[in-house]
């Protein structure tokens, strides 16, 4: 649905986007992870037609980007980081102009309106003066008339900057209920925002991509091996020669902050790196339980998507990344 081939975007001397290549799929929702000034707004921008691209191809919906970017307006709905509203219009008489601008009219036009101020949850606002709604609210009337024309992809740059926690929960679901019937592409520096939303994961930084995966495609990458939490009852250091013993262990090393306990019943806490998940786990278990100590328990470590990040990001500083 959309589909980047060697993007380029440079601002006099500056490579704002450096040669970058992804693509996503039909009902994918896509998180384009980077901090402040990585790229991100620019290849929204790109793909919604703000400007070209100065090299490399960009398609929409099977639109180019540069030839036919009027047609692939059509097909967009785009939510910038700093939607433009009109403070002395009601909410209703906004979208209403909206449908309007999208030459959307008659019961079509009504159905879809009564639609994002539901969806939106816009409904106990709709005749209130946009200039004297909350911030989550404004949010809330950015994406819904960025949802009017039913668009096949939807553009989100930093959907929820600014925004309470309370506010925060209420997007991301909002998001995550288009999950199949549109195409996302969201945009954030904010870690837990993809975590919770995105299906897959695009990290860019200083107008290069550094990684593309799922969240957990990318913790087996940066991290090399699975990481299993065991808690167990037993001698601290016999426990320790046991788990070291079970094949697919290459390292054993006690969780932080997890000494010998005062308490001779309490359980000490490992991290085992393994080479494999499940299989390395049963052993584990087997190996403790087969010792007669107490197994209490056995669970996979997952990296958080801030530790990947920090990692890959790292990496790239040391391999000699791309100067700002």
């Amino acid at each position: 649905m959309i589909q980047i081939e060697g993007l380029s975007k440079h601002f006099g001397a500056t490579r704002a986007v450096d040669d970058v290549t992804f693509d996503v799929r039909r009902g994918e929702i896509i998180g384009l992870l980077g901090p402040n000034a990585s790229g991100k707004t620019t290849i929204m921008r790109v793909l919604t037609g703000f400007f070209p691209p100065t090299s490399g191809r960009a398609r929409v919906a099977g639109f180019d980007v540069v030839g036919q970017s009027l047609a692939l307006r059509r097909k967009i709905g785009y939510l910038p980081e700093n939607v433009v509203l009109y403070p002395d219009l009601r909410v209703r008489r906004f979208l209403q102009f909206c449908l309007g601008v999208r030459r959307i009219d008659g019961s079509r036009g009504r159905q879809r309106l009564d639609a994002v101020l539901h969806d939106c949850g816009l409904r106990e606002v709709a005749d209130r003066l946009i200039g004297t709604l909350s911030k989550g609210y404004r949010q809330r009337l950015g994406l819904a008339q960025a949802l009017l024309h039913e668009p096949e992809v939807l553009i989100l740059d930093e959907p929820t900057v600014g925004l309470d926690p309370r506010q925060i929960i209420e997007i991301r679901s909002l998001i995550r209920a288009l999950r199949g019937r549109t195409t996302v592409l969201l945009s954030t520096h904010i870690l837990p925002e993809v975590s919770m939303t995105c299906e897959r994961v695009v990290i860019i930084d200083r107008g290069r991509i550094v990684a593309e995966d799922t969240a957990a495609a990318l913790t087996r990458r940066v991290d090399g091996a699975e990481r299993t939490v065991v808690r167990v009852v037993g001698p601290l250091d016999a426990v320790r020669r046991a788990l070291e013993a079970v094949g697919g262990v290459q390292q054993v090393e006690m969780a932080d902050g997890s000494g010998a306990p005062a308490d001779a019943a309490a359980a000490h806490e490992f991290i085992a790196r393994c080479s494999a998940g499940e299989p390395v786990r049963q052993a584990i278990a087997a190996a403790v339980v087969g010792h007669g100590w107490g197994l209490v328990e056995v669970r996979p470590l997952a990296m958080s998507l801030e530790d990947i990040f920090v990692r890959l990001v790292t990496r790239e500083d040391t391999n000699g990344g791309v100067a700002p």
